[in-house]
C-alpha cells in the first residue's frame, strides 16, 4: 500500500548546525572492501543507483586507490561527497578538477562557495567563471558572482551584472529577486522596490519555480512593512499565500503576534544570498527523476546557511521520495522547534518511522502533535495514514471523525480527510458512512481523480449506479491518464460489467504503466482468460508470482495456474455481471484504489 503523506498540502529559522554524521544516516555501517578496481567501481555505481551516498563515497575512494589519476572517478567522488553532506572533504578534489571542462560546473561552484564562506569575495568572483555552461549554470554563477561583488562593496557592479544577464523568460524572476535583495541590503530603496515589483509580475518564473516566487513575496512584504506600507505588505503576502496557502513560513507571518517588518525573510549577507540562489534552483529542479541533482544543490546551499531550517525540510522531503526513511528522519530532526516548518517536519518524521517499522514510536509522535494542536488537520491525516498502513481502519475512521469535530473542514483543501475517512469506513464494511464521506469529498472538490475512481469502482463492484460509476472512473482516467492504478480501475470496471474486450484494452495500458504491480497483472490474466487468450493468461499469472504479493493472494494465483494446466479444471477467476453472480471482491484493493 502507498504510504499516506501530508507533504502534498504544501507548496514547498533558529541557529542550528548539522555534522556530516547527522546527514549521513547509516554511514557508520561497515562495508566489505573491494578486491580490485572493477569491483570497487561496480560497488560504487550500485550504491549510487540505490542512493546510498555514504557507500558510494567509500567505494569511489577505494577505486581511486587503484587508479588515483582517473578524472571520471574523481568527478563521481566529488559529487558523492557533496551530496552526502561531506563538503569539506570535496574541496581538494574540486581544486584538482577546476580546469576539467566536464566537471568544472560543479568543482568551480564548490570552490566559489568555499571562497564566499571565507569572505574571500574576489577569489569567489574568479572561481565562478566557467568555460562551458548551460542556462542553469549561467544563472547560478552570475547570481553568486553578484553576491560576491556586493560583499566586496561593488553593489552597482553586482546589480549591473544581474540586469545584463540574458536567458529564458524565467530568468527574470531570479535576477529580479536577487537584485531586489542586494539593492534592499545596500539601502537602494527605489531600485529594490522596482525589482521586487517586476519579480512579482514574472509569471514565467513563478511557473518554473513557485518556491522562489513565494520567497520573493515574503521578502517584498517585509520590505514594504519596514517602509511603512502596511496595506501593500499584506497584499504582497496574500499574493504569495494564493500560490501556497499551506506554506508554514507564510502562515506564521499571518499569526496574531507576527510582525512582518521583523519576521519576514530578509537577506543582506553574501553567504546567505549565494545560499539562497542554490536553494531557489534546488527547489525548482526538485521533480521526479531529478531528486539527486536537487539534493546536490541543497547540500551546497546548506554549507552557506547552516541555520536555514527550510533547507533541512526540503532535504528530508527528497530523501523521503527516494525511500531513504532513516536519512529523511535525520534531516527532519534538524528542523528546530521554533521554525515554522518544525510541526510539519515532525509529522513527516512520524510517517517515516512507520515506514521503517517503528509503528508505536510513529503513533506516539503523531498523537502528540495532534494533542498539541487539535485544530491542525494534517496531524490527523498523518496518524490516519499510519493506521491505514497497519490496516487499523476502525481506529482511522474514529480519528477522522475526531478531526471533523475539531477542525473547520468546509474548504476545498479538506477533501483528503473525507476521502480517507471513506476508505476507512469501506474497509470496515460500513458502506453508508463510506459513501457519504466520498460524496462529501466530491462536494468539496468535484474533480478529484482518486475520489471519482474509488466511489465509481465501488458502485460498479456492488452492481449499483453502473452508468454513473463508469462515468466517474472514465473522468478520473481523463484527468490522470498516466496513473496505472486508475486505468486498472477502468479496465476492471469493464471486466465486472462483462465488457471483456474493452477490459483487456485498458488493463494492457495499465500494465504498461505499472508493469510490476501484481494486482494489475492478475487482473489482465483474468481478462485474457475471458476472451480466450488462455496462454497469455497463464503467462500473466506466472509473472504475478515473481512480483511483490501477499502470500494469500499468491496462493490464489497459483491455484489458477494449476487449474489452467490440469485437464478438466477451470481457473477460479473473478466474477462479473455475465456470471449473474454476487460480488467476490471488495470495492478496491489498496493497490488498485490508489488510496495514497
Amino acid at each position: 500500500m502507498k504510504r499516506f503523506s501530508v507533504l502534498p498540502t504544501l507548496l514547498v529559522a533558529a541557529s542550528l548546525s548539522i555534522t556530516p554524521a547527522a546527514a549521513e544516516v547509516g554511514s557508520g555501517e561497515t562495508l566489505s572492501p573491494a578486491r580490485n578496481l572493477s569491483g570497487a567501481f561496480l560497488a560504487a555505481e550500485t550504491a549510487r543507483a540505490e542512493n546510498d551516498f555514504a557507500a558510494a563515497v567509500q567505494y569511489y575512494t577505494e577505486a581511486l586507490r587503484y587508479d588515483p589519476d582517473n578524472p571520471g572517478l574523481q568527478q563521481e567522488l566529488l559529487l558523492a561527497l557533496v551530496t552526502n553532506g561531506e563538503f569539506d572533504k570535496a574541496l581538494p578534489i574540486a581544486e584538482e578538477l577546476k580546469e576539467e571542462p566536464q566537471i568544472e560546473r560543479i568543482s568551480r561552484i564548490v570552490l566559489g562557495i568555499d571562497a564566499i564562506r571565507a569572505r574571500r569575495y574576489l577569489k569567489a568572483d574568479g572561481s565562478l567563471i566557467l568555460t562551458f555552461e548551460g542556462d542553469l549554470e549561467r544563472l547560478l554563477t552570475t547570481v553568486m558572482r553578484a553576491w560576491a561583488r556586493f560583499g566586496n562593496n561593488e553593489t552597482d557592479s553586482a546589480l549591473d551584472m544581474l540586469s545584463k544577464l540574458e536567458g529564458p523568460d524565467w530568468f527574470g524572476l531570479f535576477t529580479a529577486y536577487h537584485g531586489a535583495l542586494i539593492a534592499d541590503a545596500a539601502g537602494k530603496t527605489d531600485t529594490a522596490d522596482e525589482l521586487y515589483q517586476y519579480g512579482m509580475t514574472n509569471t514565467a518564473g513563478g511557473s518554473a519555480s513557485p518556491q522562489t516566487f513565494i520567497r520573493l513575496g515574503e521578502a517584498y512584504a517585509g520590505f514594504l512593512a519596514r517602509h511603512g506600507r502596511g496595506d501593500e505588505a499584506k497584499q504582497a503576502l496574500a499574493n504569495a499565500l494564493a500560490i501556497a496557502p499551506g506554506n508554514p513560513a507564510l502562515l506564521a507571518l499571518t499569526a496574531e503576534d507576527a510582525d512582518l517588518a521583523r519576521d519576514a525573510l530578509r537577506i543582506a549577507d553574501p553567504a546567505r544570498g549565494a545560499s539562497e540562489i542554490l536553494f531557489d534552483l534546488g527547489t525548482a529542479i526538485n521533480r521526479d527523476g531529478a531528486e539527486n541533482f536537487a539534493a546536490l544543490y541543497l547540500e551546497m546551499a546548506r554549507v552557506l546557511a547552516p541555520d536555514n531550517a527550510q533547507i533541512y525540510f526540503e532535504l528530508g522531503s527528497i530523501s523521503e521520495r527516494l525511500q531513504l526513511a532513516e536519512r529523511a528522519i535525520g534531516y527532519y530532526d534538524q528542523v528546530p522547534q521554533k521554525s515554522p516548518f518544525h510541526d510539519i517536519a515532525q509529522l513527516q518524521k512520524g510517517l517515516n518511522l512507520a515506514d521503517i517499522g517503528e509503528d508505536e514510536e510513529a503513533k506516539k509522535i503523531l498523537s502528540a502533535a495532534i494533542e498539541e494542536d487539535p485544530s491542525e488537520y494534517r496531524g490527523y491525516l498523518a496518524l490516519g495514514g499510519v493506521y491505514a498502513s497497519l490496516k487499523e481502519y476502525g481506529e482511522a475512521a474514529a480519528l477522522y471523525e475526531r478531526a471533523i469535530a475539531n477542525v473547520d473542514t468546509s474548504g476545498e483543501s479538506f477533501w483528503p480527510l473525507y476521502y480517507r475517512m471513506g476508505i476507512a469506513y469501506e474497509r470496515i464494511k460500513q458502506w453508508d458512512k463510506a459513501e457519504a464521506a466520498f460524496k462529501h469529498a466530491l462536494e468539496l472538490s468535484p474533480e478529484q481523480p482518486d475520489v471519482l475512481n474509488y466511489l465509481g469502482y465501488s458502485w460498479i463492484d456492488m452492481n449499483i449506479n453502473l452508468n454513473e460509476g463508469l462515468d466517474m472512473i472514465q473522468k478520473a482516467v481523463d484527468r490522470r491518464p498516466r496513473d496505472g492504478y486508475i486505468v486498472d480501475s477502468l479496465g476492471w470496471a469493464y471486466y465486472r460489467l462483462g465488457r471483456f474486450e474493452e477490459a483487456v484494452t485498458e488493463l494492457e495500458k495499465a500494465t504498461d504503466l505499472r508493469p510490476r504491480d501484481a494486482t494489475i497483472n492478475d487482473h489482465l490474466g483474468d481478462a485474457y482468460w475471458r476472451v480466450g487468450r488462455k496462454l497469455e493468461a497463464t503467462y500473466q499469472w506466472a509473472q504475478v508470482l515473481d512480483m511483490e504479493i501477499e502470500p494469500e493472494e499468491a496462493a490464489k494465483v497459483q491455484a489458477k495456474l494449476d487449474a489452467s494446466n490440469t485437464a478438466g479444471l477451470q481457473p477460479e477467476i473473478a466474477s462479473s455481471r455475465v456470471d449473474n453472480a454476487s460480488k467476490s471482491q471488495t470495492a478496491a484493493s489498496p493497490e488498485s484504489a490508489n488510496d495514497g
